[in-house]
Formats: structure tokens, C-alpha cells, sequence
């Protein structure tokens, strides 16, 4: 597949407005949507450029503050994919505009696991390492030295990720929208955030019961019993139960708060 798509003028002015947009992407960040808003305000730019209607652009805008959250130095890639699907809609009225979520949705895993191992994980510890054993020895150069190595690769990586993400997304767009390869890619995206989302509702829920008894001299617990039949069988349940309350649109305040009350009762009643 091509990735090469040429770049206008207003192409190259649209750039750099995302890009600088891209930084208040953890400005807002809440339990409820994460980095949701600060995307959907990152993708403004392009927003107002591609629809003429106010009604076309909160459309647009909705759409973007879904949950998202990917490691911020590779969200500008997601933002030119999703750019460039955004132009495809805003030109096409038969484009799936669900589509460009599932995208999103698959894109934001993969990457944040590449973003956080070079970034926080190897990047941060070599600079910090190196502007550290400068620093202590009363070098000025140690944080200024750090701030250069660290924030050089971030800042191309930021800017030329989203190039490659538009010009990317666009050549996917131009070369698969007649062979049904979007329409796969989102079933496949789909795929992938649904099972990032599941690992990290088994690795961050957690519940135990605190259910024991003793009957005839022998104790019985009744989470140890759970964990045989079934690990992770509550975890799963109380996750199932939010889900149900968000289907019946509750708030995820509220569902915050449920949570709150249910942890501190089935503790003071003894059950969790």
C-alpha cells in the first residue's frame, strides 16, 4: 500500500495547527472518558476545516470524545488516521462514521504498548540517567541536557506521526473503500479493543468475598471455592452489572458513586 500522498500547502498548515492542539490532549482527563475531550479538542482543526455546518461539527465533535487513552506521544498518529477518515466522511454520505472510533479504539492499544516501552520505559530512564549524574555534581547542563534528548525524539516522533497517520489513513481510504477492507479493518479493530478492554477489566477489577463459616469443624471460605470453579468470577460479574447499568444509561458518575457505597457496605456487613 502507498503512503504516498502528496501534501498541500493548507495540508501543511493543517499539520501543525493538530499538532499543537495534540498537547492539551491530558488536559481534561477524567475517570469517565480519560483523554476523550482533550482528543476530540486535539481534532478541532480539522474538524472546522472539513464541515461547514454547526450541526456537522458537534456531530463530529461527539464522536471524538469517546473513552480513548494511548500513551500522548503517539497520539498524534491516531489523530491523522482519524483526520483522514474524517475528510473521507465529510465528502462521502454512505462512509461509516462508526468506523472511525473502532479504529481509533484499535490503533489506541497497540501503540500505547510501543509508546510506553521506548518512551517511559527506556527514553525517560537513559536521559533522566544521563541528566542526573550531571546534575549532581552541580552541572547546569544535567536538566537541559535531559529535557533536550528527551523531548527531541518526542516532538518528531509527535509531528511526523501524524503525517504518516493522515497520509496513512488516506491511502487506506482511496485504495480500499470499493474492496470492503475498511468495513473488515473496523470488524478487526473492533476485535483488538474488545480484548485489550476484557485484559484490563481482569487485571484492574478486583473484588473477593470475605464469606467464611465453619460447619461441623470444618471452615469454609467461600472465595476459595469461587477461585476453583471459576477465577475471577466476581470481577466479572460486578463488570457485566456496570455494563447493564450503562445500557439503561446511567450516568458514569453515578456508577462511580454505586461502586463507592457497594465497597464500603460489603465491607461494614462483612460480605467483601
Amino acid at each position: 500500500m502507498s503512503n504516498k500522498v502528496k501534501s498541500t500547502k493548507e495540508d501543511k498548515k493543517m499539520f501543525r495547527e493538530l499538532f499543537l492542539s495534540s498537547f492539551v490532549l491530558e488536559a481534561s482527563y477524567n475517570y469517565e472518558r480519560q483523554q476523550g475531550l482533550g482528543f476530540a479538542v486535539g481534532m478541532w482543526p480539522a474538524i472546522k476545516r472539513f464541515y461547514k455546518t454547526k450541526e456537522e461539527r458537534a456531530e463530529a465533535l461527539q464522536r471524538h470524545l469517546a473513552i480513548f487513552n494511548i500513551t500522548p506521544h503517539l497520539a498524534p498518529t491516531v489523530t491523522g488516521v482519524a483526520t483522514a477518515m474524517e475528510l473521507k466522511a465529510s465528502q462521502d454520505e454512505s462512509f461509516d462514521r462508526e468506523a472511525i472510533n473502532s479504529i481509533k479504539v484499535g490503533l489506541m492499544g497497540p501503540l500505547s504498548g510501543i509508546g510506553d516501552s521506548i518512551f517511559w520505559g527506556t527514553l525517560r530512564v537513559i536521559t533522566v540517567g544521563i541528566g542526573v549524574s550531571l546534575a549532581k555534581d552541580g552541572n547546569v547542563l544535567g536538566p537541559l541536557l535531559f529535557l533536550l534528548l528527551y523531548n527531541i525524539p518526542h516532538l518528531l516522533v509527535r509531528y511526523y506521526g501524524l503525517v504518516f497517520g493522515y497520509k496513512f489513513g488516506t491511502s487506506l481510504i482511496s485504495s480500499a473503500s470499493e474492496s470492503g477492507l475498511i468495513t473488515k479493518m473496523s470488524k478487526a479493530a473492533t476485535i483488538v479493543g474488545l480484548t485489550v478492554i476484557g485484559a484490563m477489566t481482569a487485571s484492574m477489577v478486583r473484588m473477593k468475598t470475605a464469606l467464611a463459616g465453619n460447619f461441623g469443624g470444618v471452615e469454609f471460605e467461600l472465595q476459595t471455592y469461587l477461585d476453583q470453579i471459576f477465577p475471577l468470577l466476581l470481577p466479572l460479574a460486578y463488570t457485566l452489572f456496570m455494563f447493564w447499568l450503562l445500557k439503561k444509561n446511567q450516568k458514569p458518575t453515578m456508577l462511580l458513586f454505586t461502586t463507592i457505597a457497594i465497597g464500603i457496605a460489603g465491607v461494614l456487613i462483612g460480605v467483601l
